[in-house]
């Protein structure tokens, strides 16, 4: 067995060393190599290099940056002013009107209700015979129209409603509209509305082909000729001067669901399904940024509001400020779900909210 384990590789044996049989105890030598070890570990520390680490005595609180006061980043919202109750199912949309005085929310109940802001009354209630995935009101004062995203149409709808005159326009100039003579292959389709659609106050069609991809937000820069498009994961800005694609923004997270713009234009932001960001305790669901004052908001499935002051700077080398200031309470969480949209009025530091509970919410 001794020539066997001498004839082996080092790496191959399963043993270091041979075994010995001794008749005690105290007849068993010390470790061979005792000393030896001893002086290369001596050897080691002798020779490792040595340097002088000095310790400074930094307060953790020095660390933290130095944000101003909630109250003296007034005004933002506070309060929850008025609840809009009508809708029997959850409301995924909102919109409002140029003036600030009217407001459109769509919901799951397949119904459009178009809503005075001041008194929360219900003015209208458009029957639209699907679920209402987005609704958007026309930004030109002069022009009353508000489109509808049901299934795979989007309405166009003159809602009638405050001056008559500038309603009565917007019919006008539609009415007017004459057909070219050569008419140029579109991939949509602009179907005029029948009598019984038109007594509701829809006024075109437009049907489209089923997306092929998973598309969750467009928007256009506010000043300059791009167009956003957001993705599950990317955010895809085009050139619609040169009509192509001039940058691909990562989120860094696994899906978005809604995505807004600044005022100026220099920052997107994105609001990730799958992630917790700004205190919030579940996915988020919208964001918006007011028009006018420094503030956006964000909507949760925790069912909260969160609203912040968001300082952006010229430098774009500089990071912006964002400061919590509020959190707003109120909506219901249904079905695991929370707030689905949030908006800010045009003018006033206010913002409304639409939740699964069936009820739009306005924080003044």
């Amino acid at each position: 067995q001794k020539l066997a384990w001498e004839q082996q590789e080092p790496a191959e044996r399963k043993l270091n060393f041979v075994p010995q049989q001794y008749r005690c105890l105290r007849a068993v030598p010390a470790y061979s190599r005792f000393i030896h070890e001893r002086f290369e570990r001596c050897l080691d520390l002798y020779l490792c290099p040595r340097q002088r680490k000095m310790r400074v005595n930094v307060d953790p609180e020095d660390l933290i940056p130095k944000l101003p006061k909630p109250r003296d980043l007034q005004p933002f919202p506070t309060t929850q002013a008025l609840v809009y109750r009508g809708h029997t199912s959850l409301v995924r949309c909102l919109s409002i009107s140029p003036s600030g005085q009217w407001l459109v929310s769509g919901s799951d109940d397949c119904t459009v209700r178009f809503w005075e802001v001041c008194t929360a009354r219900c003015m209208k209630t458009l029957p639209v015979g699907g679920v209402v995935r987005s609704v958007a009101w026309n930004p030109n004062p002069t022009v009353c129209l508000v489109a509808i995203c049901v299934e795979q149409s989007v309405l166009l709808v003159n809602p009638c409603l405050g001056d008559k005159l500038l309603y009565g326009a917007t019919d006008q100039l539609l009415e007017s509209y004459v057909a070219p003579e050569e008419e140029r292959v579109q991939p949509v389709q602009w179907v005029t509305a029948t009598v019984e659609e038109h007594s509701k106050g829809v006024r075109l069609v437009v049907q489209h082909s089923k997306s092929k991809g998973l598309v969750q937000r467009v928007l256009s820069h506010p000043i300059r000729p791009y167009f956003f498009v957001a993705t599950q994961r990317y955010v895809r800005v085009y050139n619609l001067l040169k009509q192509e694609l001039t940058k691909k923004l990562m989120t860094n997270c696994k899906w978005v669901s809604s995505m807004a713009i600044h005022p100026g234009g220099t920052w997107p932001l994105c609001s990730p399904r799958s992630c917790r960001i700004l205190h919030h305790k579940k996915a988020l669901r919208s964001v918006a940024f007011h028009k006018h004052y420094p503030l956006f908001a964000s909507g949760s499935d925790d069912g909260t509001v969160i609203v912040c002051h968001g300082m952006v700077y010229n430098d774009l080398l500089q990071n912006p400020l964002l400061v919590p200031v509020k959190v707003l309470k109120g909506h219901a969480i249904t079905l695991d779900l929370g707030v689905l949209d949030v908006l800010f009025h045009p003018t006033q530091p206010w913002v409304f909210s639409s939740g699964a509970d069936g009820t739009v919410r306005l924080y003044t």
